[in-house]
Parts: structure tokens; C-alpha cells; sequence
């Protein structure tokens, strides 16, 4: 009988399969909308053009450089790891469109690789459409953001990378050393790997691919080391924890005057180089704290893996002295993936992040200049977003460390030997 209850009924087929129609037409509405923004972004409230201006002039000014074999050396905007260079010229694949155009047609093209391989999750024993879902509908609230950054294909070798896991630890270690190589987040999706034959593996994995990834780089293209340079000078940005507490500040009469430096707006005045070190410190603290979970916890779910690499790339987050809009894209990317499974313990933290990347749009592009300009206005926008943020942050550690604690066994009260069980009649 458990034979035939394993074979999903008809009725059930039919079911999925209506849902995964509705998926794809929400992502076809959905997306359609984002390029429609995206076509519009010299409107004021969309930002004036500054979104889309990020590819056309700056990741086409690096296309240029990097084609001819080098690394912008000596541009402090030049930030990104190695690995960010292949995808910077992967618009040359695509020469019939232009570099603007070729970019967000690869951007979209990786939007659909997630969509695809969460509901593909989503499908098998025990998994959910949830993950699928709050990416289809989560992503569009962020506007049209995510078609004009690199983040969407880091995201995408993160995401595969923890769905390979339970079938090919290899794949997983490959994948996310390839994301790591592009933005170093990517290597915190093997931070819940389970004990033993399959964290050996994946992390061996990781390691090499990652070392001849970086060789192969290194032997192609000049200067891989520049991005340190800008990396060690950036201070605090605005829509930061930091910059919020900065921003209040400036309402009580601090000094601090907004720059634009190493390619975002970051506050400069009077102990800002100490709020920086601070938050250098609390990433700090946040890495020690995952190590600790990392070897006291004792039980290993399924659902592991996807939570802690959430719980900790959240973490890092929130001590980062720059959360940039494109952030939420990683975040909401691995809670998606928490989803598709039916036991995780990341659904309210999901339910955090939504309204978190909502009022993360409404900060940038529509009202950045009230942000920047440290009103009123812009300052509850950042309380909020990073409010909730932080709440994300905490319930989600706290949830992991929990379902991973090892259980104290009930110690069962001793009985008396010549007590006949409950409901056992005497012998007359």
C-alpha cells in the first residue's frame, strides 16, 4: 500500500501543473512590467536614469578595459572580485544588441534560470511552490533595480549551488566558489554543509575550483588584486545601519556632510572613520558567532544548509558599512530557496524581507534624494528598512540555532517494580 500512496495521484499532477502555469505567467506579467520601468528610467520618481546608467556608462567603461586584457587598476570604482569580469563581458555574447540591451537580456536570462530551478524544487517529495512564488512576486518590488546590477547572476550560482547540495556536494562547492570569485557572499551557502564525507567534499571542491578559477584569471587579465584597493577605502553609505545612526545624527547637530565616494554616497566628517571600525569589528563578531553555531550544533535537518547560509549572509548584511539596494536581491534569493522546502524554519524571516525590499525601492530609486539629503523623511525610510532588516536577522539566527541545538531526552520518572501498569487488573 505505502507503494501506491507514494504516486501522486492524478488530481495532484494537475494541481502542480495549473500552479506552475500561474507561476509563469506572473513571471512573464511581472518581468514585462520591470522592462517597462526599466525602459522609463529617466522619469524623476524611477530615478532619472541614474539605474540604468550604472551599465551603460560604468560596467561599459570596465567591458572596455577588461576587454583589453587588464583590470581597472586605477579606478577607485573598481571594487569587485576576479570573478566579476567574466560576466561584465558576457554582453559580447550577444552582438546583435547592444551592451545595455545584451546585459539586461543576460540579467532576465538569470532571473529565469532561479525561477526555473526553485520550482523545479518545488516539485519533488516534500518540496513547496513557496520558493518559486516569493521569487516570481518578490523580485518586481524592487522595480527595475535587479536588471540593472550583476547580482542576478551571482544570486543564480548561489541559489544552484544549494539546491545541488543533496545530489552533488561537488556541484555545490563548485558553483559557489564560481559566486564567491564574483562577490564573495556566494562561500556563506557552505557554511550549513552536513558533517563529514559531504562538507569534505564540498568544500575540497570549492577550494579548487576556486584557486583555478582565480589562476586562469590571473594569467588572462592584469591586476587582479585592484580591487582591494577600493574595497580597504570605503567608509560608511548612507542606507547602511551606520549611515542611519549618522543621518539621525546630523539632526542633532553633528558636522557630517554626504560625499560621493568609491561609487555610492558615504557620510564624511567627524567619527566616521570610528563608526567604520565598528562595524568592521561587529562583522567580525558575526563570523565568530556563526563559527560557534557552526560547532555547537548538533542536530542536521535538510533544511540546514538553505537556513544557515540566509542566517548568514543576514548577518553580514546588517554589519556591512554599504547595503546597497541590490543586497535584498542575495537575501531574497536564498529565502526563496529556504521556501521551497516544507519544514523550514526561515518563513517568517521570508515575510520579513518582503516588506523590507518594498520600502528598500521606495529609499532608491524614488526618494534617494531624500536619503541623501538626511530628512526626516529619508531617515524613517532607512529605520524601516534596516528595522526590519534586523528583525530578519535575528529571528533567523535564533530560529536556526534552535532547530539545530541537540535535544535533552526526557528523563522518565521511576516506577515501582511491583506496580502493575495503569489499567492492568490485579490478579483476584
Amino acid at each position: 500500500m505505502s507503494a501506491f500512496r507514494s504516486v501522486p495521484r492524478p488530481s495532484a499532477r494537475a494541481s502542480t501543473r495549473h500552479r506552475l502555469l500561474a507561476l509563469t505567467a506572473a513571471w512573464l506579467l511581472t518581468r514585462a512590467a520591470t522592462l517597462t520601468l526599466l525602459a522609463h528610467d529617466t522619469l524623476p520618481p524611477l530615478g532619472g536614469g541614474a539605474v540604468a546608467r550604472e551599465v551603460w556608462k560604468l560596467y561599459h567603461h570596465w567591458y572596455l578595459v577588461l576587454a583589453h586584457g587588464a583590470f581597472p587598476a586605477h579606478d577607485p570604482l573598481w571594487q569587485y572580485p576576479p570573478g566579476a569580469a567574466p560576466v561584465l563581458l558576457s554582453p559580447a555574447l550577444l552582438p546583435w544588441l547592444t551592451y545595455f540591451q545584451a546585459f539586461v537580456a543576460l540579467a532576465l536570462a538569470a532571473d529565469a534560470v532561479i525561477a526555473a530551478a526553485l520550482a523545479r524544487a518545488g516539485t519533488r517529495p516534500g518540496g513547496s511552490l513557496r520558493g518559486a512564488c516569493c521569487w516570481t512576486l518578490g523580485l518586481p518590488l524592487l522595480l527595475h533595480v535587479p536588471l540593472a546590477r550583476y547580482d542576478l547572476q551571482v544570486t543564480a550560482f548561489a541559489v544552484l549551488a544549494l539546491l545541488a547540495l543533496r545530489r552533488s556536494p561537488r556541484a555545490c562547492g563548485a558553483l559557489a566558489a564560481l559566486g564567491a570569485l564574483m562577490k564573495v557572499w556566494p562561500a556563506l551557502v557552505l557554511l550549513g554543509t552536513p558533517r563529514g564525507r559531504t562538507t569534505r567534499s564540498a568544500w575540497t571542491w570549492a577550494a579548487g575550483t576556486g584557486a583555478l578559477a582565480a589562476l586562469v584569471l590571473a594569467a588572462v587579465f592584469r591586476n587582479p588584486l585592484a580591487f582591494l584597493h577600493g574595497q580597504g577605502g570605503r567608509g560608511v553609505q548612507i542606507e547602511s545601519f551606520g549611515g542611519t545612526l549618522l543621518a539621525l545624527a546630523t539632526h542633532a547637530g553633528w558636522p557630517g556632510v554626504v560625499r560621493y565616494r568609491y561609487g555610492s554616497l558615504e557620510f564624511t566628517g567627524p567619527y566616521v572613520s570610528t563608526v567604520a571600525h565598528v562595524f568592521l569589528a561587529l562583522s567580525a563578531a558575526a563570523l565568530a558567532t556563526l563559527l560557534l553555531w557552526r560547532l555547537r550544533a548538533r542536530r542536521q535537518a535538510p533544511d540546514t544548509p538553505c537556513d544557515a547560509a540566509l542566517s548568514a549572509t543576514l548577518l553580514f548584511t546588517v554589519t556591512s558599512r554599504v547595503i546597497s539596494p541590490q543586497y535584498m536581491i542575495w537575501l531574497l534569493g536564498l529565502a526563496a530557496v529556504c521556501l521551497t522546502s516544507r519544514h523550514t524554519t526561515q518563513r517568517p524571516v521570508a515575510a520579513l524581507l518582503a516588506p523590507a525590499c518594498l520600502v528598500s525601492a521606495v529609499a532608491y530609486p524614488t526618494l534617494y534624494g531624500q536619503v541623501a539629503a538626511s530628512t526626516w523623511a529619508g531617515c524613517a525610510l532607512m529605520l524601516a528598512r534596516n528595522g526590519l532588516l534586523a528583525a530578519a536577522t535575528v529571528v533567523s539566527f535564533v530560529r536556526l540555532w534552535r532547530s539545530t541545538k541537540a535535544e535533552v531526552p526526557r528523563r522518565q520518572p521511576e516506577q515501582d517494580p511491583h506496580r502493575l501498569p495503569q489499567g492492568t487488573l490485579s490478579p483476584s
